[in-house]
């Protein structure tokens, strides 16, 4: 095979969500259909008109030393605990270089963040105007950087190759995937250590996405809140976290002997240049997306049979998305399993894509595909097959294929292809 197509798999994942501090942990409480939504109790949720978020499971002091998190955001915090569980899920220990099979110059690190270090921007302009400038932390700028969890992950494994940060709201993690993939693909990594993360859940976002009427104020019955598809749908749920994978050519996978999850088959990416908020009604963006997707790729759509749709309970965005299958797959959806487990995470916003490829290649590997929860009336314009209330069994047999979509503010549209091997 040519050195600039190679085939690229996933040979470790790693994650810190609502659902659980570890990957493991969170699939379990996806295929059980479990809500991390709660009530807000810290003090400044009682002025809010939202005051419901899903907080990761974990704090993330509990596993970092905190001499170490002192000087990391909360996003960078969540990105080196799902890095390093991916690190060494895939089978590599110590750093490139003390790992003979890990070439420092022949891996990259791909991180994104829709956001960044906004908590610590936010609140070290606190101290400064509360406490004095000789207060404010001289860790504050390597903190608040939007490149900072990539920098600190490519600090973690040694990578050499490249370090990069995509930005593209809350399509940020799958563009991140993507990149990597790319990177493989073109012979100008080995490896990479990609995905997303964010830390969002502060007065600041939580007022500014409330007021826009983006997120649901459904704070009598938190855990019913994030509800995609269901006619009752009234925004999404501000999630935080991280989702890591590890991509590996096919060709150094095999030369070390790694499991190898799925393949990861490519990346269709587009933009609405429609609204910076308001997703195009008819799919049009995404539909590109899509075609990219198939037009880049050996993908059979008779392959497919499972979608982690990005549907994150909004009205206007979820049937974009579904609108958007039908157009270029046809009667061809009919066979796919959607599933929307942000009814479940809560949105992680740039770390949405990230969680969720984990989950997308954790379905093809068990053959089974998550639920989708709360929804009790669903919306007659949702016309594919929605996984509701309980996980489902996926094909046993034969090579089957999975979508994972992601879609941003600013129009931004990435869809990632992974297969079975």
């Amino acid at each position: 095979m040519s050195p600039t197509n190679r085939t690229v798999v996933v040979t470790g994942i790693g994650a810190t969500t609502p659902l659980g501090g570890d990957a493991a942990s969170t699939w379990e409480g996806l295929i059980a259909g479990r809500s991390g939504v709660q009530l807000l109790e810290q003090d400044w949720a009682a002025d809010q008109a939202v005051r419901i978020a899903a907080p990761v499971a974990v704090e993330p002091t509990e596993v970092i030393p905190r001499p170490q998190a002192r000087k990391l955001d909360r996003s960078a915090q969540f990105a080196l605990i799902a890095a390093q569980e991916a690190w060494k899920d895939a089978g590599f220990e110590g750093r490139a270089g003390e790992d003979p099979a890990a070439d420092p110059d022949r891996l990259g690190a791909v991180i994104a963040s829709g956001i960044g270090g906004v908590t610590t921007l936010l609140d070290q302009y606190d101290v400064l105007k509360e406490k004095g400038v000789r207060r404010v932390s001289p860790h504050t700028v390597p903190m608040l950087m939007p490149n900072s969890p990539s920098a600190n992950v490519g600090l973690l494994v040694g990578a050499r190759a490249g370090v990069h940060t995509p930005v593209s709201a809350c399509a940020s993690g799958a563009e991140a995937i993507g990149y990597a993939i790319e990177m493989i693909r073109t012979g100008r990594a080995d490896v990479v250590v990609a995905g997303g993360t964010e830390a969002a859940i502060h007065p600041l976002p939580i007022a500014a996405f409330g007021n826009m009427m983006a997120m649901s104020k459904n704070n009598e019955n938190p855990q019913a809140a994030s509800r995609p598809y269901d006619v009752a749908r009234d925004g999404f749920v501000m999630g935080e976290g991280a989702g890591v994978v590890v991509l590996e050519s096919a060709e150094h996978a095999a030369k070390r002997g790694a499991r190898v999850y799925a393949e990861a088959v490519g990346q269709g990416i587009s933009a609405d240049a429609h609204d910076i908020v308001q997703p195009e009604p008819e799919g049009r963006g995404i539909s590109h997306a899509l075609q990219n997707l198939l037009d880049n790729t050996d993908l059979d759509p008779a392959e497919i049979v499972h979608v982690n749709a990005h549907a994150t309970s909004t009205p206007a965005g979820d049937i974009a998305e579904l609108k958007a299958l039908r157009k270029v797959f046809g009667d061809e959806a009919d066979h796919f399993a959607v599933s929307a487990t942000k009814s479940m995470t809560g949105h992680l916003l740039g770390g949405a894509g990230g969680v969720e490829s984990v989950a997308t290649v954790l379905a093809l590997y068990h053959r089974v595909a998550p639920p989708t929860i709360n929804v009790e009336n669903l919306d007659p314009e949702a016309n594919v097959d929605i996984v509701r209330g309980e996980a489902r069994k996926l094909p046993v047999e034969g090579r089957i294929a999975a979508l994972n979509d992601s879609f941003g503010f600013g129009g931004h549209n990435v869809v990632l292809a992974f297969r079975t091997v």
